[in-house]
């Protein structure tokens, strides 16, 4: 069995990422696992930045490799805030119900065509040897009117997805895992994985 530790004390991306690993030979230990209590800090500028700084630095930690992923939601008619600010938009306290209700009264009165929005992964693997290696997914929508659906987290319930009809919120796991922008960038990842372990 191939161990990876997973730079998140996010639980529903552990669980998001454990379900789409199964089946396979990999483990995915998360930090709390590991015995790791350090929270890094992200400073970088992009999406990559941050998921190559938490991905070494818990490899330093823990001479193992580590797979990390920085990711958020984009809106175009915000000049693509929240971005990398996603989960402190507003606050790390504040819940995501009062994160979407504030983008959406944001957006209030713009037209559906300016209302484009996208989820953005991306994950970085970083070995004890110093090998890198990252991945990218992104998952287009445009921002609801209001939100629906109980299933995903943060952004989930205010991003629709046209082709399907309902929010990020409202598709299966399955469905959301075959489609979403962290799917896409750990599809790609387990490929590396696979060849590298």
């Amino acid at each position: 069995m191939k161990k990876i530790i997973l730079a998140t004390n996010n639980n529903n991306k552990l669980k998001e990422i454990r379900q789409m690993l199964e089946g396979s030979d990999v483990e995915v230990i998360s930090l709390k696992e590991a015995g790791i209590t350090k929270d890094v800090e992200e400073t970088g500028t992009t999406f990559k930045e941050n998921a190559t700084i938490k991905a070494e630095e818990i490899c330093k930690l823990t001479g193992e490799p580590v797979l990390a992923d920085d990711s958020g939601l984009e809106v175009d008619f915000l000049d693509g805030a929240p971005g990398i600010y996603s989960s402190r938009f507003m606050g790390e306290d504040t819940p995501y119900s009062e994160k979407n209700k504030a983008i959406i009264e944001k957006l209030d009165g713009v037209e559906v065509r300016n209302r484009g929005a996208r989820f953005r992964c991306v994950m970085a693997l970083v070995f004890p040897d110093g090998r890198q290696f990252h991945t990218e997914g992104t998952m287009e929508g445009i921002i609801a009117n209001e939100p629906a659906g109980e299933n995903g987290f943060g952004y989930d319930p205010i991003v629709f997805l046209p082709e399907y009809g309902k929010t990020s919120a409202q598709l299966l796991p399955e469905e959301k895992n075959s489609i979403s922008h962290r799917g896409q960038a750990l599809r790609e990842m387990i490929e590396i994985i696979r060849k590298e372990i």
